[in-house]
């Protein structure tokens, strides 16, 4: 009775006429593929495995081993597009940015020198970017908490589901359906000192972006209507998904409306404010569009925010290493701002 020992990752076949008659033992190791050709019927074979084994019948084996590597490559395939497209529009810019902010630049955009912090320390004697910091800001401060009440408010005044509740509802949406230009363009009209509507139905004396005391307040009613409706389906889409089961519960046990807002509603719609809250800081952070159809950061640079200096900076006196600063620091800014967002995830934002 012969003995066969196939060890490792060997791979033992019986072609035909392996074995006329008589008894064949096997032993088996981890790793080891026994496969059976034609013929193999004439004696009887004993496998004795003593890891775990591959026994496989035919020679398809191989054929099943590429096929599973294409399969787990598949999935990375996909990636690529969106890889060289974060890689050319995202983070090279970035990255040429970083390096160009501590650098000197000619007007063709090729460095000349290093110049370590002195950009940075010449931008902070900067007085109109200090003027710039300061609006940012101001903007970032009232926007974010404004806008936040006004769609949850108009939420939840629409999150009851009426007969002809989808027109305003759409009244609501419609404000997104519009271009930041064309906004810009009919806000510029209606608040219009001499013919805007708005004036002349408050009887108001205003010149609300040609006053440096009102300028800013300008702008910041052009981003609330332009930011308004999508925060706005945000909130309503979130308020509906509030479970019924709660709100009959809470009637039930006699909550009021009010009570049924604070202890209900808002708990369950924090991940949605807290959404809003950090996309809002972004926006605000990068607010250029209304500055620069509107009023080209006058008068008397009383409305220039951070982008629009970075614009004005790049595009208008070639400075691409202060151009570039300056997007630095707004940078940091709107990552330090949207941690601290984040820190009110810690303690209440309720995820069940």
């Amino acid at each position: 009775m012969p003995d066969t020992t196939i060890c490792g990752s060997v791979s033992k076949a019986a072609g035909p006429g392996f074995c006329a008659g008589g008894t064949v033992d096997v032993s088996v190791d981890a790793g080891v593929s026994v496969a059976a050709g034609p013929g193999f019927t004439a004696g009887m074979v004993d496998v004795t495995v003593d890891a775990p084994a591959s026994v496989a019948m035919g020679p398809a084996s191989g054929r099943r081993v590429r096929k599973s590597w294409h399969k787990r490559l598949k999935p990375y395939l996909f990636l690529i597009p969106i890889l060289l497209f974060s890689c050319v529009f995202v983070y090279y810019p970035f990255v040429k940015t970083f390096l160009y902010s501590f650098t000197v630049v000619n007007f063709k955009g090729q460095i000349t020198g290093f110049a370590g912090l002195e950009n940075f320390a010449y931008l902070f004697t900067f007085r109109t970017f200090g003027t710039a910091l300061r609006n940012t800001l101001w903007l970032t401060a009232m926007f974010v908490p404004l806008n936040l009440c006004f769609s949850l408010g108009l939420a939840l005044l629409a999150s009851k589901k009426r007969r002809f509740g989808f027109i305003y509802e759409i009244m609501f949406s419609l404000p997104m359906a519009v271009s930041m230009a064309a906004a810009s363009m009919i806000f510029r009209l209606l608040l219009n000192p001499s013919v805007g509507i708005v004036n002349h139905l408050l009887h108001l004396n205003i010149g609300w972006f040609e006053d440096r005391k009102w300028a800013m307040a300008g702008i910041l009613l052009v981003c609330l209507w332009m930011g308004l409706s999508f925060d706005f389906l945000l909130f309503l889409s979130a308020l509906r998904g509030v479970p019924e089961s709660l709100m009959e519960a809470a009637v039930l046990d006699g909550a009021g409306t009010l009570t049924k807002l604070v202890r209900i509603q808002l708990p369950l719609v924090t991940p949605t404010i807290l959404f809003v809250v950090c996309t809002n800081i972004v926006l605000s952070m990068m607010t250029s569009g209304p500055v620069l159809i509107i009023t080209q950061g006058g008068p008397a640079r009383s409305t220039s925010t951070l982008i629009y200096l970075m614009f004005t900076s790049g595009y208008q006196s070639s400075n691409y290493s202060q151009a570039s600063c300056i997007s630095i620091v707004a940078f940091l800014m709107t990552f330090v701002l949207s941690f601290l967002a984040f820190q009110f995830e810690r303690r209440g934002v309720h995820y069940s």
